[in-house]
């Protein structure tokens, strides 16, 4: 069984790429905690694919579909300390999990 992680950032946000990097790692981070799967995940070279949606309603979409699923999933909401306003939702982490269950719901989704 192969695991996986997947982060989908909302591209409409226009973050520097240093919050950008922020926000993902955020996603990992909380996501992973979640996991079942998070011992092995790690063993295994902690895999994982950032993706991009165009708005918060398809972000949101894709976070009700993770959950739907059972999937571990985070929603980051910023602190609002920069660049956007605090609570901003910026991204959401899904897994680590088998692959072909996140494939189910990102898979159409294009890399960032």
């Amino acid at each position: 069984m192969e695991l996986k992680q997947v982060i989908v950032i909302r591209k409409d946000l226009d973050l520097g790429k240093g919050k950008l990097a922020a926000q993902v790692a955020h996603a990992a981070v909380s996501a992973a905690e979640n996991s079942s799967f998070k011992k092995e995940w790690i063993r295994e070279m902690q895999k994982k694919t950032v993706l991009k949606c165009n708005t918060l309603e398809e972000l949101m979409q894709i976070y009700e579909s993770a959950k739907k699923e059972g999937l571990p999933v985070a929603l980051i909401r910023d602190a609002g300390l920069t660049q956007i306003p605090e609570g901003t939702i910026t991204c959401i982490g899904i897994g680590p999990a088998p692959s072909e269950r996140i494939d189910k719901i990102t898979g159409k989704l294009k890399l960032l």
